[in-house]
């Protein structure tokens, strides 16, 4: 049942705040409202410029979500000028959008809701368009009307299917009209609206409506074994956890032939119990249970007949890449039998990819877009579970779903959203990633669209990094792993989480360091090994899982190894770290010549004395340093300065601006390169 949570007072019921307030609460209970879905409004008199009183409808504005949205993702309209509009038979959606652009009391508002005449033709003072579970089960049930009628008797307004629009809005407003006893309407394949006088009132009437079909429902089940009862078992989680960490690159790849897509999956009871079920087959195939899923999970989600308790990983790969061929060839025929002209297929791969015993695998242009794939397949699975109770799973047909899909008014809305970026649809892993550099580097490459992995021995540090990233730029375009790069299992495990976190890698950083200092002659055996393990060891071992990760997934990739000026210039008193930096930049070229004919670069950058928050610098090789050139070590950086022919300082940005440079486009025919970043130091120069 939904919980009725209003907590706010009584007393300003017709105010923006209050319409805020309510949409929150409504959004919060993604039973109730899809993401990015359904729109609430409240009818007021506001003062116009003149000073005249005016009646005015602050509506959702497009593109915001209930849950989060603030006064100002609403517009107001002046409801004079909407009015007339009720006379009309007829009005296309350009015409209607176009025509409410005029009705606006603020220019700088957004563009108001394509469902902006449901609200503005019903005669309340306010309104709630949203898609509880509960109703589109009834709506999306083949007895969904008789089942209404069990329910709200003559309560209610049933409205046949039809795209939202100015005739969906004429329909509801004369079926609530011609029944003085109506309290709500249901839209089949599509929704609820509710209404009311107060904002209060209209909330309660909502989640009252949802709980009466729910309590229905609930009672059906009692007699109805879910989906048909159980075909397939799960596998135990952490040998789910195995799989998805090896099959997620491999369909990742299968899935960014035209665009690169990042892939999630999903593994909770809900799905599990889906996947598993004697009908989930046939049912998965329906269709879409609404316009709001569809326009995230495509028509029909990908089905995968495996059975994990005979059928091995190979097998399941196999049936992968069959499949995956199939649903392309499957949407092209769909697309085919349905554009109109002008109309650009999207890319032919599913949003949603069903194995039994295992979960659900989501697929999308950023960690955003498929958690809300993800979400919205939730809310296909409860609305199935209640359907089938009721009756037969209906959906939109072909015709209607494409509809949806390629509806110009969609298209436009897409046509706003800004150029993606250099690095989107990207994922870096970044080693030492909570240091100078590599702090520097995450901000650059996550501004520039990446999704990064921080990775650190110091897991605070990396956490502390991926924190402040979120907040700044969004859920989960960063995260955080505590790896020594000198452990193989650690290393391993790493690689493993970014394939489980976001479904590969296209870009590695090798970035972890440390650096000593002392006469060679005084060099130990533990510090030239400690050197070695690092710089070397520790490169390989991140590059060869890497390389792995980035084979399997068959789409290319980067890599770009932090040198020093030190893999050129033999550095005084620095003997091991010399030689292990040396190592280091030429097993990079080895990895370039292995990686060319899979597409996968290898560069590397040669900074000098990156001295401002460093990590390294922080240590003893800084004392170490200015010793061995006989001064302070607060004039190590000047010295450093000076010795450089740019007269300059090396900061963690200017080697940051090298990476992505050498991980972006244009540096697309370059590998086994060096860069040096070191302000100008002769000695170093290459030969």
């Amino acid at each position: 049942m939904v919980e009725n949570v209003w907590k706010g007072s009584a007393n300003d019921q017709h105010g923006l705040e209050t319409l805020v307030y309510r949409s929150n609460l409504l959004g919060s209970d993604r039973s109730v409202v899809n993401i990015g879905g359904g729109n609430t409004s409240t009818k007021s008199i506001e003062t116009d410029f003149k000073g005249d009183d005016i009646e005015v409808m602050w509506v959702k504005g497009s593109g915001s979500d209930l849950a989060t949205m603030q006064s100002h993702h609403f517009t107001g309209l002046k409801l004079a000028d909407i009015r007339p509009l009720l006379e009309r038979e007829d009005m296309s959606d350009e015409d209607m959008v176009e025509y409410l652009s005029h009705c606006m009391i603020d220019a700088k508002h957004p563009r108001s809701s394509i469902e902006t005449l449901l609200h503005a033709f019903l005669p309340f003072t306010h309104v709630d368009h949203t898609h509880p579970d509960a109703i589109i089960s009834i709506a999306c049930a083949d007895n969904g009307k008789e089942i209404a009628e069990e329910i709200f008797g003559d309560r209610f307004v049933w409205v046949p299917y039809i795209r939202p629009g100015f005739q969906l809005s004429k329909m509801i407003a004369d079926g609530v009209k011609e029944n003085p006893n109506a309290e709500l309407v249901i839209m089949e394949k599509h929704g609820l609206v509710t209404w009311g006088e107060t904002s209060k009132e209209c909330y309660d009437n909502t989640i009252r409506v949802i709980n009466e079909a729910e309590a229905y429902i609930d009672t059906q089940k009692e007699t109805h074994a879910t989906f048909g009862g159980q075909k397939y078992q799960s596998l135990y989680e952490e040998e789910r956890k195995e799989i998805f960490a090896e099959i997620l690159p491999f369909i990742r790849g299968e899935v960014s032939q035209t665009q690169k897509m990042l892939v999630t999956y999903c593994d909770d009871e809900r799905i599990l119990q889906f996947v598993n079920s004697q009908e989930a087959a046939e049912l998965s195939q329906v269709g879409a249970a609404c316009p709001d899923h569809l326009v995230h999970t495509k028509r029909v989600p990908l089905w995968i007949e495996w059975d994990p308790q005979s059928e091995t990983i190979d097998q399941l790969k196999e049936k992968l890449t069959a499949g995956l061929a199939q649903f392309a060839d499957d949407y092209t025929s769909y697309f085919n039998r349905n554009k109109t002209d002008g109309d650009e297929m999207f890319e032919p791969a599913p949003r949603i990819i069903l194995i039994p015993g295992l979960g659900m695998v989501n697929t999308g242009k950023s960690w955003k877009a498929a958690n809300i794939s993800e979400a919205l397949y939730h809310r296909a699975v409860a609305v199935m579970r209640g359907a089938t109770v009721l009756g037969n799973f209906v959906s939109l047909n072909e015709q209607e779903s494409y509809a949806i899909e390629y509806w110009p008014l969609e298209l436009y809305k897409l046509s706003l959203a800004p150029p993606e970026a250099e690095f989107s649809r990207q994922i870096a892993f970044i080693t030492g990633g909570a240091g100078g550099i590599g702090t520097a580097t995450a901000y650059q490459l996550v501004n520039e669209g990446a999704h990064v992995i921080i990775a650190d021995i110091n897991q605070e540090g990396a956490e502390e990094l991926a924190h402040a990233i979120n907040q700044t730029y969004g859920d989960n375009r960063a995260t955080a792993v505590q790896m020594d790069v000198t452990k193989e299992s650690e290393v391993q495990a790493a690689i493993q989480e970014a394939s489980l976190q976001f479904g590969g890698i296209d870009i590695l950083v090798n970035n972890a360091g440390l650096a000593s200092s002392s006469p060679f002659e005084e060099t130990t055996l533990d510090k030239w090994n400690l050197n070695m393990n690092v710089l070397v060891t520790g490169y390989f071992l991140v590059a060869r899982e890497t390389f792995k990760l980035m084979k399997e997934q068959n789409i290319g990739g980067n890599m770009i190894f932090i040198g020093s000026k030190n893999s050129i210039y033999a550095g005084k008193n620095a003997a091991a770290y010399s030689t292990a930096k040396a190592a280091e930049v030429h097993l990079a070229r080895t990895v370039a010549a292995d990686g060319g004919p899979l597409g996968i670069r290898v560069n590397s950058v040669l900074p000098d004395a990156v001295i401002r928050g460093s990590k390294i610098w922080d240590s003893s090789w800084k004392k170490e340093r200015a010793a061995s050139y006989g001064i302070d070590t607060d004039e190590l950086e000047e010295h450093y300065r000076k010795r450089t022919i740019l007269n300059v300082n090396i900061l963690p940005e200017d080697i940051a601006e090298s990476v992505t440079f050498l991980a972006s486009s244009k540096s697309s025919k370059t590998t086994g390169c060096m860069i040096t970043v070191d302000g100008g130091v002769a000695a170093a120069f290459t030969r």
